[in-house]
């Protein structure tokens, strides 16, 4: 293959790393209307009064508007990028009388710079009736105080959800007798694991910018994941057609599934409808601490049974999740909590998996790269981890003997079959990459100091099976070179280079002689967006379907000019020649300027691809630490991982993605934290409080891969951009026990908690 598997520079490398205004700030006008929020105090409160008159004198006041500009009986929306008909409930106003927790809208204010804007917000006076708010998760459920009583609140979807019980969602699946099982099992681990929220930290904050076209239609250019999605939320925000709105983005500095909701979109949105004039937001740091959609904080309850000999035969899982004050994506990523977490023990003989999600008065959760898995993950692993010390086994060695192999049914991954899979090359692999024969489990350095290792393995899926669409458009352009239009985000990730190499492939031309166009509501091919590890194996099989029909009428027209029928020619990406003679041919350019010219032959098509099948991507990481028994500071040392992701069509981006993932799951584990105070205040409303790790704060980083071949995808390519984040949680996590004797069952492990272990195991 000439492209695919290549380690290609992504097309927009150079504009990026050397400063070009590519970013939606950069780009657009800059005398607009500024458009700031006005937030809660309040966790729980109804808004009695609120007086703007003299907020509205400031000089350069454009706009302010409060829930008595926003019918309150009307419609809710969700700002949930989903698609139609959404999992998650409509619970959202765009703004709302009753406020439901710590930072939500009560105002918007436009002006014609953010010094009048700033002023505005500070002499707007709102009297509040404060209501008892709901602020542990535990209590939520059939809570007599309740989060949305609004009798307008609508799920469109048979979900479990009941606004009258604070549930947001709930399910329940299973095979086999569990409790049979697990009462005739050997051993059976019982622990109660807790993850907290965290926050995706993109650089980039939330910004969208918006104007009135020449039609008069509402134009949006936004920092997004969903531009079909965000445009049906904005639509459904401001009860307009959606044949009004349009959503464009441009580069996005990071997303990580936080911009897979629509977060700002909605605001300058209703500032421009209702003006008719361009504006922009821009969230602070502290609004995207504070006021965003970070990971849903869940408690998962596993119990998991094994034979002495440590053959998995059993898990039962229960999980609850808290997804705030709005349930955005809260149906949805509970599942993969289980569904992608007890299908690595392909020997179990049963399974059950139940979970909760409620509303609570905190910051709406939403989607963060794993979506569920990783805190599902953590609990699974972290059991399997315990069992092989209870069993005395490597944690390397019981794995080998329990994890899914390819060809066999998954039941707890909605019966599916694993089409492919390298899991257990996986497993070899890592195991030596980190050396573990001769580090496991502990080394006592001296001066305090004690390095271990420890490890664990992760699965995902590749798109949403039955349900994510992807779409391409290729069209030749005079002179011989492709366009492709696509309406999947490149947020970071590269998606705009993999999808060009695809058609290039299939093309038989230079990468270079594909452009690349998206997203945009009013020109791509419909999408369902760049989220749940779709874009290579749903958009990019489209992509590959897409350019082998633009193929096949490059030489239906060829074959005109040469004056003979189709299965008589052949096509090598420069020349369109006759089989039997390929000194009679007619070169790529001659073909495209002869479609601008008395012929009907299209050079250009469209393809649309779904998938049946989500087959997952597998991953296992190894983890060394050296632990500070006396201050309880952590060092990673090392970290080693190995992918199954199918065939790696570009493996420059595939061994990045890996990293940057990697980062984020060892952040979850050590540092990151999501606090509140009495009142529902996160405290973490900065970089300063909210730590993610730096390059510094991590030794060595190596990644290597193990090629599985996926026949559903694009050249056998499975997906990689979530499965990457999963494997630090239990692999940091047990190597601090191997370090310390202790366990931990929350995250993150602070150097607080390791001191506090050490001192309490030494009294």
């Amino acid at each position: 293959m000439s492209t695919i598997n290549k380690p290609f520079r992504k097309k927009d490398a150079m504009q990026l790393v050397t400063g070009q205004p590519v970013y939606m700030d950069d780009v657009i006008p800059q005398d607009c209307l500024i458009v700031k929020l006005l937030r809660s105090p309040h966790a729980n409160a109804i808004v009695k009064t609120i007086n703007t008159a003299v907020a509205k004198k400031v000089p350069g006041i454009e706009a302010i508007f409060t829930w008595e500009d926003v019918p309150q009986d009307a419609p809710r929306y969700t700002q949930a990028g989903q698609t139609y008909p959404e999992a998650s409930p409509r619970d959202r106003l765009l703004i709302d009388r009753h406020v439901r927790f710590v930072g939500d809208v009560v105002a918007i204010v436009a002006g014609k710079d953010e010094k009048c804007v700033d002023k505005a917000l500070k002499l707007i006076k709102v009297e509040y009736e404060v209501l008892e708010a709901v602020l542990d998760y535990h209590t939520a459920k059939d809570n007599p105080i309740l989060v949305h009583p609004e009798d307008n609140w609508a799920s469109l979807c048979p979900v479990g959800a009941d606004n009258k019980r604070n549930l947001c969602a709930h399910d329940e699946s299973g095979s086999g007798d569990i409790d049979a099982v697990l009462a005739a099992s050997d051993v059976v681990i019982d622990h109660i694991y807790h993850t907290k929220a965290c926050q995706q930290a993109m650089m980039e904050t939330f910004r969208t910018y918006c104007s009135i076209d020449t039609y008069g239609r509402l134009n949006v250019l936004s920092s997004t994941q969903i531009v079909f999605h965000a445009r049906r939320n904005i639509a459904n925000a401001l009860h307009i057609p959606k044949s009004m709105v349009r959503v464009a983005k441009p580069r996005i500095g990071g997303g990580f599934g936080a911009k897979q909701t629509a977060v700002s979109e909605v605001y300058p949105a209703f500032v421009t409808w209702k003006t008719k004039k361009p504006s922009k937001i821009i969230f602070s740091r502290v609004e995207s601490q504070i006021a965003s959609s970070p990971r849903h904080e869940m408690e998962i309850h596993v119990r998991l049974g094994a034979t002495k000999d440590g053959v998995v035969k059993g898990i039962d899982l229960y999980t609850l999740s808290n997804t705030g004050a709005y349930g955005e994506h809260g149906p949805t990523t509970v599942g993969l909590s289980g569904h992608k977490s007890i299908p690595l023990y392909g020997k179990a003989e049963a399974f059950r998996f139940i979970s909760d999600v409620v509303y609570t008065n905190h910051m709406s959760a939403g989607a963060y790269r794993g979506y569920g898995a990783t805190q599902g993950l953590f609990a699974v692993e972290s059991a399997v981890n315990e069992l092989a010390h209870k069993l005395n086994m490597d944690p390397f060695e019981l794995r080998l003997k329990n994890a899914v192999q390819e060809g066999d049914v998954m039941p707890a991954y909605y019966g599916a079959v694993n089409t492919s899979c390298a899991l257990d090359r996986c497993l070899v692999k890592v195991r030596d990459m980190i050396d573990w024969e001769h580090k496991y489990p502990a080394r006592d350095m001296g001066n305090s100091k004690v390095r271990a290792v420890g490890m664990g393995m992760a699965m995902q899926g590749s798109g949403i099976s039955g349900m994510d669409v992807g779409s391409a458009t290729l069209k030749l352009n005079d002179d011989g070179f492709y366009t492709l239009m696509i309406g999947a985000a490149d947020m970071g990730t590269g998606c705009d280079t993999t999808l060009a190499q695809i058609a290039a492939e299939v093309l038989d031309c230079p990468l270079d002689n594909i452009t690349v166009f998206g997203a945009d509501t009013d020109t791509s091919p419909y999408d369902s967006g760049s989220y749940a590890s779709s874009t290579t194996y749903v958009t990019g099989k489209a992509t590959e379907k897409c350019a082998m029909k633009l193929r096949g009428q490059i030489c239906k027209l060829g074959a005109e000019l040469l004056e003979c029928t189709e299965d008589e020619v052949e096509f090598d990406g420069k020349d369109v020649f006759k089989s039997k003679d390929p000194t009679q041919k007619k070169s790529l350019s001659e073909i495209a300027y002869a479609s601008q010219f008395g012929h009907m032959v299209p050079l250009e098509a469209t393809e649309t691809h779904t998938s049946p099948l989500s087959p997952p991507p597998f991953m296992v990481g190894a983890a060394e630490v050296e632990v500070d028994t006396e201050t309880g500071e952590v060092k990673l040392l090392e970290f080693d991982a190995c992918v199954d992701c199918g065939t790696p069509i570009n493996p420059n981006l595939t061994r990045v993605q890996t990293e940057g993932g990697l980062l984020q799951g060892i952040g979850m584990t050590l540092t990151e934290n999501i606090t509140y105070d009495k009142n529902g205040y996160p405290e973490e409303n900065s970089l300063f409080q909210y730590k993610i790790p730096a390059r510094t704060d991590v030794g060595k980083i190596k990644v290597e891969f193990e090629s599985s071949y996926e026949p559903n995808g694009p050249f056998g390519a499975k997906s990689i951009g979530e499965v990457v984040i999963n494997t630090p949680l239990p692999a940091i996590s047990d190597a601090i026990y191997n370090a310390i004797g202790t366990r931990f069952y929350e995250l993150p492990i602070t150097p607080e908690k390791i001191a506090m272990a050490v001192a309490e195991k030494q009294k």
